[in-house]
Order: structure tokens, then C-alpha cells, then sequence
């Protein structure tokens, strides 16, 4: 029996050809594709679902901007690709067309990249709001600002991806005959140059979402550290720190770096093979095929990101979190019920009362 076959979304999943004189095996084995291509799109439409009910400060806030359009490039990614693959599948021929491949192609170099510079403008807009709050009311970023970066963003990309079909690299069918890509092994100086870009460009990109993150996390521990450490009134520490650590701003936070570390694991690997491909010259299909697989997850992991850190729910997550810290403190004998802030104001007004 052959071994399975299938892509989804943006990327292939598998690039072993399936014999199409086996109709019960073709038939088993298409039906995993579809089931991953309900799977992303509804998946990625109850995201952005979610995301349009949500309030009306969150929705003209520029991350949620940016992660809606994160979970649409996603949906349009798993639309637009995965009949492809699946008519694949029904007929081995449909790639054989050269525009349909080129197509192909394109599909599979704009959706890797859109997604990849979605990431890290969001990655950048924690950054800018945290650590150089005076420079985003500066530049004013809110959902109009993010709208057109994202517009920006899909004029960039589409022009850059379609230079293959300009002449400037060549798009092939690869050896299993199931899906389309750049020539990542060609010798040819333009078409090796763009390869090149296209792998440097994804990997700043990965670089950038990395440092960012990293500076947002340095940022918020750093100003928790100090606003702890200063001696302020007790209300000024509690306005300061609920400002850094609200559920809103928490949330944000944790979207961010689950998305950015679901989006980055799943493109890192088909990043390394590019360059591999094009420097060592490998004919390792193994492991493409490994890395194609990787990145084949991403739109169907993504959305549930985004459904299952809600508001609603995180806040419900965050109660349950107290309410355990709450009874575990109970069962404590040096237990206090307001912390350390408590048992100062306690010892204060003691000492208020003696001294009166």
C-alpha cells in the first residue's frame, strides 16, 4: 500500500504519490485532507467569529487588528490551496498545467511569508506600546494604523512572491508530482538569488518575532521588579502594576507568545531546508517532507489559539487560578488573608494605635 498523501492549507503535508488505480485506497486517504481542510477553515472562521464579537475596545485595539487578519490570511490560505490538492488527489494531471503550478506555487511562498510578517508586526506592536509607549500615541496606532499595515503587507508580499511567475526564479513540480514550489536547487544565478532572499527575508523575520517577544517579556518583568521594589504609596503600586498586569494586557501576552511559538516552530524547519537545498545542494526529501508536514499544521493550530484564550474564558482561567492560590494559603498556618500589603497595613495600624 502506498504511503499517505495529502496537503493542507498553504503547505503539502505529504509528497508520496498516491496510484490512482487504487479508487478504496485514494478514497481512504483523501479523506484525511478534507477532514484537515474543514478542520482549518471552521476552525480560522470561528476565530475571526470570535474576534468581531468581542468588545468594542478589543476590536478597535490594533493587536486584535492584526491577529484578525492573521486568522484571515490563514482562512484564505487554507481556501485557496487545499482544493487544489485535493483535485490533485482525484486527478494526478491538475499540477501538470504549468499556470495551475505556478499558481501553486505562489500560493505556497505569499501564505508562508504573510504569516511569518503578521507574527512579528504583532510581536512589534507589544513592543512599541510597552517599552516606547510616547512613540506609539506619536504615530498614533490603533485599527485604521494596523489596517494599512496589513494592506502594506499583502501589496509587499504579493509583488515579491510573484516574481517567479516575472521570469525572475521558476516554479516546478516537484519529483512526487503533488504539489509546486520554487526550484530550491537551481544553479541559475537569478532564480539561486531569490531563493536566497526569500529564505533571509523569512528568517529576519523569524529573528525579529524572537528578539521582540523576548523584549516584551524583559520589559514587563523589569518594570514588575522595580514598581515592587519602590517605595510608593501602596495605591500607586496597585494603579502602576494593574496597569502592566491587567487581564486584558495579560491576555494580549499570552496570544502572542502562543501564536508566535506555534508560527515559528511550524516555519523554522521549511526555512532551514530552503537554505540547505540551495547551499548544500541535498536531495534529502525526507527531510522536505519532514518540514513540509511541520508547517502544514500551523493554520489549523492558530485559530484555536485565539478561541480558547478569549476574554471570557482566560478571566475564568485567571478566577480559578486565585481561588486555587486562595485555598492552598489556607491550609497554611502563617496564612493572612491580603499577603504581605496586608500584614504591613496590620502591623501599621498597630503601631498607629500604640503610638495613639
Amino acid at each position: 500500500m502506498e504511503t499517505p498523501n495529502f496537503t493542507h492549507g498553504s503547505i503539502p503535508i505529504n509528497d508520496t504519490r498516491i496510484v490512482p488505480s487504487h479508487g478504496g485506497d485514494v478514497k481512504k486517504v483523501i479523506a484525511l485532507p478534507i477532514l484537515m481542510f474543514a478542520g482549518g477553515a471552521v476552525g480560522n472562521l470561528i476565530a475571526i467569529v470570535v474576534l468581531s464579537i468581542s468588545r468594542q475596545e478589543r476590536k478597535s485595539s490594533a493587536f486584535y487588528t492584526l491577529v484578525c487578519g492573521l486568522a484571515v490570511t490563514d482562512l484564505l490560505g487554507t481556501c485557496l490551496a487545499s482544493p487544489i490538492t485535493i483535485a490533485n488527489y482525484l486527478d494526478q494531471q491538475v499540477l501538470e498545467d504549468r499556470h495551475l503550478c505556478e499558481f501553486h506555487s505562489f500560493l505556497l511562498l505569499f501564505f508562508g511569508v504573510a504569516g511569518l510578517s503578521i507574527i512579528c508586526a504583532m510581536s512589534a506592536e507589544r513592543y512599541l506600546a510597552i517599552c516606547c509607549p510616547y512613540t506609539y500615541q506619536r504615530w498614533g496606532v490603533d485599527r485604521r494604523f494596523a489596517q494599512k499595515f496589513l494592506f502594506g503587507i499583502y501589496i509587499s508580499h504579493i509583488l515579491f512572491c510573484c516574481l517567479p511567475m516575472m521570469g525572475l526564479a521558476s516554479s516546478e513540480l516537484q519529483p512526487s508530482l503533488t504539489w509546486c514550489f520554487i526550484d530550491w536547487r537551481t544553479r541559475d544565478a537569478p532564480a539561486a538569488a531569490y531563493s536566497f532572499l526569500y529564505g533571509i527575508v523569512s528568517l529576519l523575520l523569524i529573528l525579529g518575532t524572537i528578539v521582540l517577544n523576548l523584549a516584551v517579556c524583559g520589559a514587563l518583568l523589569v518594570m514588575r521588579q522595580r514598581t515592587v521594589q519602590r517605595r510608593v504609596s501602596r495605591a500607586s503600586v496597585r494603579e502602576r502594576w494593574r496597569a502592566l498586569s491587567s487581564a486584558a494586557e495579560t491576555q494580549m501576552i499570552a496570544v502572542l507568545v502562543m501564536t508566535s511559538a506555534v508560527v515559528l516552530a511550524c516555519s523554522a524547519p521549511l526555512v532551514v531546508r530552503m537554505f540547505a537545498n540551495q547551499i548544500m545542494q541535498e536531495n534529502d526529501y525526507k527531510a522536505d517532507l519532514a518540514a513540509i508536514r511541520i508547517a502544514a499544521v500551523n493554520p489549523i493550530l492558530d485559530p484555536w489559539i485565539y478561541i480558547l484564550l478569549r476574554r471570557s474564558l482566560f478571566r475564568r482561567m485567571l478566577t480559578l487560578s486565585k481561588r486555587l492560590r486562595k485555598t492552598h494559603k489556607s491550609t497554611s498556618p502563617l496564612y493572612s488573608p491580603g499577603g504581605a500589603m496586608h500584614e504591613m497595613q496590620l502591623f501599621s495600624g498597630k503601631q498607629q494605635s500604640q503610638i495613639a
